[in-house]
């Protein structure tokens, strides 16, 4: 069952990948931490609920980690031939997961399926 999923970071029509580079901003531990949540969501796809996981809405989940800086998020849509798309990353500093932060992840969503219609 290893890695069923597959796990992509979103690009921008310039090719840049603003949640690896969130990503790659984090300390060590905590991109260890997103590792090991990355890698229960590849095995595990819809299955993996919260609290590693959350629905946001509209075909928006969260994955769910802690980090030295606190509440870490990764925001993700699946997408045809079982894959999963990481749109949008922060650091959480509030109880509710802003309004923004949604917004952005759906955008780049809109974004990548437009640009990417039904390939599989």
């Amino acid at each position: 069952m290893m890695g069923e999923y597959s796990c992509i970071f979103y690009e921008n029509a310039d090719g840049k990948s603003p949640v690896e580079e969130f990503i790659e901003s984090l300390d060590d531990q905590t991109q260890d931490n997103f590792i090991l949540k990355k890698q229960l969501l590849q095995d595990l796809g819809p299955q993996l609920r919260y609290p590693h996981t959350d629905h946001i809405e509209e075909g928006v989940f969260e994955l769910r980690f802690k980090g030295t800086e606190g509440q870490i998020r990764v925001l993700f849509f699946f997408f045809y031939g079982k894959r999963i798309i990481f749109s949008h990353g922060f650091v959480k500093k509030t109880q509710k997961t802003p309004r923004k932060e949604i917004e952005i992840a759906k955008r780049r969503r809109q974004d990548f399926l437009a640009r990417h219609k039904r390939e599989g």
